[in-house]
C-alpha cells in the first residue's frame, strides 16, 4: 500500500515541498501565529502583508524565484516557482543530484523528494543503500520491498532518474571493522551480484563503495580499492550484464592514491571514472587533468561536489542567514559550469537534502523539505544545462568567468553561456547576440552584455560560436579485459601510510603479506605468478596456484627489502598472473 501511494503521490498536485510551476496557483499552509506575515521575493522586496492567524493563503500566480513568508530574521517559510517544464528530460542530460532518500526521508516522505528533482529537470539521482539491511547474513537477503532501499529504487525509476547506488560499509558478518571492503572480497561479488539481479530495471548504475581513500570509510589503498573494484565489478556485470559499473569514487584529490589504483590495472572494471570535490574553483582544472590521467578514456562522473557555506544562529536549526543564502545560490551555477567545462558526463551536486557536517550547511532544502533559494539557481541549472556539451571558456578579459555550452534550455538546442565577474560589474561582447538573458534563478533579465558577480545565462542561438579556449580533450580510451582472476593484498589497517597510498614496513627482515587468489570463473584455472620488486629486494611467493571456480587460494609474498633503499619515500611489488592479473603494492619502508 505504501508504495501505490508513494507512486500516485508523483503525480499530485505541484505544492509538495511549497515549489510551484511557473502559471501555478501558490498556496501555502502557514503554522499557527500571533504575529502577521510578510511575503518578500529573493531581493528582499515586500510584496504583501498577510494578517496573523492565516492559516493558509493563496498568492495567486508569481513569477520564478524564490519567496519568503517572514515573521522574524529566523522565523520564515519559504516557497519557490520554477520555470514550467517543456518536454521530458534528456536521459543524456549531466545534471543530477544526490537525494539520499534512505539516509534522511521515509516512503511517505519519499515522493516529495522525487518531485523535487523532477522540477529541477534532473536526469539522475544518488542513493545510499545498506548491505547490512539487504543481506542480514551471509546468502541471506530480506525479502524484495522489504526495505527503504527497495522502496526509493522503485520510486526514483518510477520517476524516470536514471538511479546510481552506492555503499558506505560492509555488515559485521563479512568485517569486524565495518568501515572497511570484506575480508573475503566473495561475499562482495555476490552481493553485487544479488542486488544487480534485484534491481534490474530499475538501478541502473553501482558505485562499489563510498570515498573509500579517507579514513572514515576505512582508508583504503589504491591496491584495495582496485581489488574491492574488481571483485564488485565481475559480480555486478554477472547479475546484470547491462549495468553500469562506477569505480570506486575517490573522495581526495591523492595522486599517490591516483597512481596505486593504476598500477593496479582496474579500468578494465570499471565503466565510468568516478569522483568527489569540494576544492575551490581555481582548482578544478589541475583536478580535472590528474583524474583524466587515469581514468583511462573512461566517461567522468562526479557523484558529488559543492562549494560549501557555513550556517549560523540556532543548532537547531542549522539555518543560513541571508547574505549566506545568496552566496550559495550564485554558487551553483558556477560550480556547475566551470566542472561541466572540464568534461565529465554527470554531475551529482551534494546534496538536496537539509544535512550538515559540522558547521558547513550542505543542503538545498530545508529540514521541512521546503526550499532555499540555490533550490531555485539549481532548477535553473537544470533547465540551462540541459543535455549541455562543453564548447570551452569564453575569450575574454581575464577577471571574467565565462563558459559555452551545447546545450538545450526547454528542449531547444542553443549555445548558452554561463558567465559571471568576481570583482564587480563588467561587459562581456561575446554575449550581444543573445536570444534571452537570465540570472542565476532563472529569472529572465533585459538583454545585456552586462554581467556581475552573480552568474547569468546568455541564451544564443545554436549557431553561435564565441571564441573560447577549447575545453579540455577527452582523454585516449585504453583497451583491456577483465580476467576472473583477481588478486588481493590482505594486510592490517594499522600498517597503511594513508597519505602514500602505501604500506609501512621495516627497511630489513621479512615482512609476510598474505596475498588471496580468487576465481570467479565458471571452470578451474591454473594461475602462474611472478613477481617484480626493487634492485636488491628479496621477494618470493608461490609460482604457480590451482583455484576452483568462486574459489579462494591463500598465498604469502615474502618481502625483505634488505636495507636497500633509494631514498624514495615508496616503493613498489607487484604480483602478475599470466592471465593478466595484477596486484601491485606500494611499501614505505620505516628508517
Amino acid at each position: 500500500m505504501i508504495i501505490l501511494f508513494a507512486l500516485a503521490s508523483i503525480l499530485a498536485p505541484l505544492s509538495l515541498g511549497n515549489v510551484f510551476e511557473e502559471g501555478a496557483t501558490v498556496a501555502v499552509e502557514l503554522p499557527t501565529s500571533s504575529a502577521p506575515w510578510t511575503l518578500t521575493d529573493y531581493d528582499s522586496r515586500v510584496l504583501r502583508t498577510v494578517p496573523a492567524g492565516t492559516r493558509r493563503i493563496e498568492l495567486g500566480t508569481l513569477g520564478v524565484g524564490f519567496y519568503r513568508l517572514r515573521q522574524s530574521p529566523s522565523q520564515w517559510v519559504s516557497l519557490a516557482v520554477v520555470a514550467k517544464r517543456r518536454g521530458p528530460v534528456s536521459k543524456t542530460s549531466p545534471i543530477g543530484i544526490d537525494i539520499a532518500t534512505t539516509w534522511f526521508y521515509t516512503p511517505e516522505e519519499m515522493p516529495t523528494a522525487m518531485h523535487l528533482c523532477q522540477l529541477a529537470r534532473v536526469s539522475q539521482v544518488r542513493d545510499r543503500m545498506r548491505w547490512d539491511q539487504l543481506e542480514t547474513s551471509r546468502g541471506t537477503f530480506a525479502p524484495p520491498m522489504s526495505t527503504r532501499n527497495d522502496v526509493a529504487a522503485k520510486l526514483q525509476s518510477a520517476a524516470g532518474f536514471g538511479v546510481l547506488q552506492v555503499n558506505h560499509s560492509t555488515p559485521a558478518w563479512a568485517q569486524a571493522e565495518t568501515n572497511r571492503f570484506p575480508i573475503d572480497l566473495r561475499d562482495a561479488y555476490r552481493f553485487y551480484q544479488t542486488v544487480a539481479k534485484r534491481w534490474k530495471g530499475q538501478v541502473t548504475a553501482f558505485e562499489p563503495w563510498n570515498e573509500a581513500d579517507i579514513g572514515g570509510f576505512g582508508g583504503h589503498t589504491g591496491a584495495e580499492v582496485a581489488a574491492m573494484q574488481k571483485a564488485s565489478f565481475l559480480g555486478l556485470k554477472s547479475g546484470n550484464p547491462h549495468v553500469t559499473v562506477c569505480e570506486n569514487v575517490f573522495a581526495y584529490h591523492n595522486i599517490p592514491h591516483l597512481q596505486d589504483l593504476d598500477a593496479n590495472e582496474a579500468w578494465p572494471y570499471f565503466d565510468t571514472y568516478n569522483l568527489h570535490h569540494y576544492e575551490p574553483i581555481e582548482n578544478y582544472p589541475k583536478l580535472y587533468a590528474d583524474h583524466r590521467a587515469v581514468s583511462a578514456g573512461r566517461p567522468m562522473w562526479v557523484s558529488e561536489f559543492a562549494k560549501s557555506v557555513l550556517w549560523s544562529g540556532d543548532s537547531n536549526l542549522k539555518e543560513l542567514d541571508d547574505a549566506t543564502m545568496d552566496e550559495q545560490s550564485e554558487r551553483i551555477a558556477k560550480v556547475h559550469a566551470t566542472a561541466l567545462n572540464e568534461g565529465p558526463r554527470a554531475l551529482f551536486y551534494f546534496i538536496l537534502p537539509h544535512y550538515s557536517e559540522g558547521q558547513i550547511q550542505f543542503g538545498l532544502v530545508r529540514l521541512d523539505m521546503t526550499p532555499r533559494a540555490s533550490y531555485v539557481a539549481f532548477a535553473a541549472v537544470g533547465r540551462f544545462l540541459a543535455d549541455a556539451r562543453a564548447v570551452g571558456r569564453v575569450t575574454t578579459d581575464t577577471s571574467i568567468q565565462a563558459y559555452a555550452f551545447r546545450s538545450k534550455p526547454d528542449g531547444e538546442s542553443r549555445t548558452v553561456v554561463v558567465a559571471w565577474r568576481e570583482g564587480g560589474p563588467g561587459e562581456l561582447p561575446a554575449v550581444q547576440d543573445a536570444l534571452a538573458v537570465f540570472d542565476h534563478l532563472g529569472r529572465p533579465l533585459a538583454r545585456t552584455t552586462r554581467i556581475d558577480k552573480a552568474p547569468r545565462y546568455f541564451v544564443l542561438p545554436a549557431r553561435a560560436r564565441p571564441a573560447v579556449t577549447a575545453a579540455p580533450p577527452t582523454p585516449k580510451w585504453r583497451p583491456g579485459k577483465a580476467s576472473p582472476i583477481v588478486l588481493q593484498a590482505v594486510l592490517p589497517a594499522s600498517d597503511v601510510a594513508l597519505p602514500l597510498s602505501a604500506y609501512s614496513i621495516a627497511p630489513i627482515g621479512t615482512t609476510a603479506v598474505p596475498v588471496s587468489v580468487y576465481n570467479f570463473g565458471p571452470t578451474a584455472r591454473r594461475v602462474r605468478l611472478t613477481v617484480k620488486a626493487p634492485k636488491g629486494w628479496r621477494v618470493s611467493i608461490d609460482s604457480a596456484v590451482e583455484v576452483a571456480p568462486m574459489g579462494r587460494r591463500n598465498l604469502t609474498l615474502n618481502v625483505d627489502p634488505l636495507g636497500n633503499l633509494t631514498g624514495a619515500s615508496v616503493e613498489t611489488v607487484s604480483v602478475r598472473g599470466d592471465d593478466g592479473s595484477v596486484v601491485s603494492l606500494r611499501f614505505a619502508p620505516t628508517r
